[in-house]
């Protein structure tokens, strides 16, 4: 579903003139981004990312503070008049995984790849920094620019906002201004280059960790009778997780749980003493997250007790639900069809199950995030490459969008009606 049309003749003259800013930048932006995808780094310590955005944002009127618990930035622009102040976030850090693009920017760092955006998003925020600079004159307020690391499930929103994250000193004139709303942009290779989707509510899963330990009784593999086989128990385990799901969950209201490694022996005619499965639960509400916790414990110790051997279940919470706030994200939508065009905005029609510790700051502020499509047009979706492959590719073109959409943002958040 499309918002509204907005056309060239009724286009807000603010919103047109920051389109035209965002491309007068994208040559400067795409060349960070390539300096950015060549030498890219793994969790919460960037120095070279962190230099790379250092340099960007040198000459720029902004008050910057670096985070002494991760390689995180902070910089802020305070504009003309008081106002409050707007958050917009852009993660810097890659995966650990080789890259197979064959393009003539790809990673010089072996196992190390910017396979999830991660290098767009930081250019096109430094390369919103300067626009929005450059417009200080119409601002209301200020802007603080997130530059985080450590998204790909090293919490790096979390230590940024226990370092303080939030806890923005006054304006110049002492007027108090205190950080309302936070805005962040994902690119995805699920949509066309330059369209927007979001919606209001869950946007994203909870990812949580499941690890099991099933304690048997080792023993010949020619006797079963004489030991308590775990590698069984384990299956059963596993096949009873997946009913669980199935039939106790609400599907309208969806968790998916994944066993991703089951293991067990050393060699074929040895009954091992352990089995261990590890796997993910994903949910889009913390109700269903907290239900799923329980049942995971619930039918693994009810299946090892049935069997005669104990059983550990641990679960290690990961990133919360991402939950965009329902007012922000009509806001994103209805911005996003004046800066991309309403054809090539879209309302998600339900929740993506992959997680984001962007779900931090949502629960401390009201704020929306948005997917920018990257796969260039005409391409089958379906066939493309994913977030997170070694063969994924975003058109660099889809960065005049977002660099647009973020310096819009602010503005028509910042500026006085």
């Amino acid at each position: 579903m499309s918002t509204e049309s907005t056309t060239d003749d009724t286009l807000d003259p603010q919103i047109s003139s920051v389109r035209e800013h965002a491309i007068e930048y994208l040559e400067r932006a795409t060349e960070m981004r390539r300096r950015l995808h060549e030498w890219p780094e793994i969790g919460n310590e960037l120095p070279r990312t962190r230099d790379e955005v250092l340099a960007s944002i040198e000459d720029l009127p902004l008050d910057i503070t670096l985070h002494s618990s991760t390689s995180g930035v902070t910089a802020l622009l305070e504009g003309s008049r008081p106002g409050p102040t707007i958050l917009l976030r852009g993660d810097m850090d890659a995966l650990p995984m080789p890259e197979d693009t064959g393009l003539d920017f790809s990673s010089r760092v072996d196992g190390c790849m910017h396979a999830c955006g991660h290098d767009t998003h930081t250019a096109m925020l430094s390369t919103a920094a300067r626009v929005l600079a450059e417009r200080r004159d119409e601002i209301a307020g200020r802007v603080l620019f997130m530059f985080q690391p450590g998204e790909e499930g090293h919490h790096g929103a979390k230590h940024m906002l226990e370092e303080g994250l939030l806890d923005v000193p006054p304006m110049s004139d002492g007027t108090v201004s205190p950080v309302e709303n936070a805005f962040a942009i994902h690119m995805t290779s699920a949509l066309p280059s330059g369209w927007v989707s979001t919606r209001g509510g869950p946007l994203m899963a909870s990812a949580d960790r499941i690890r099991i330990t099933v304690t048997g009784k080792g023993g010949h593999a020619s006797e079963p009778h004489r030991a308590i086989d775990p590698v069984p128990i384990a299956c059963e385990i596993v096949l009873a997780l997946n009913s669980m799901i199935t039939r106790t969950v609400d599907p309208f209201d969806p968790a998916v749980l994944t066993i991703g490694q089951i293991h067990a022996g050393t060699t074929n005619n040895v009954i091992p003493e352990t089995a261990l499965i590890d796997g993910t639960i994903r949910a889009t509400s913390e109700a269903t997250r907290a239900k799923v916790h329980g049942g995971v414990k619930r039918v693994a110790e009810g299946i090892a007790a049935a069997h005669g051997s104990n059983v550990e279940a641990i679960i290690d919470y990961g990133y919360p639900v991402t939950s965009n706030d329902d007012e922000f994200a009509e806001f994103s939508l209805g911005l996003a069809s004046e800066v991309a065009g309403t054809e090539a905005t879209v309302r998600l029609p339900h929740p993506v199950m992959g997680a984001e510790d962007f779900s931090y700051l949502l629960n401390e502020i009201p704020g929306a995030m948005v997917f920018l499509g990257g796969t260039p047009h005409g391409t089958n979706l379906s066939k493309v490459a994913p977030n997170h492959s070694n063969r994924v590719f975003f058109e660099e073109a889809a960065m005049t969008t977002g660099i647009a959409l973020y310096a819009a943002t602010a503005l028509r958040q910042l500026t006085p009606s």
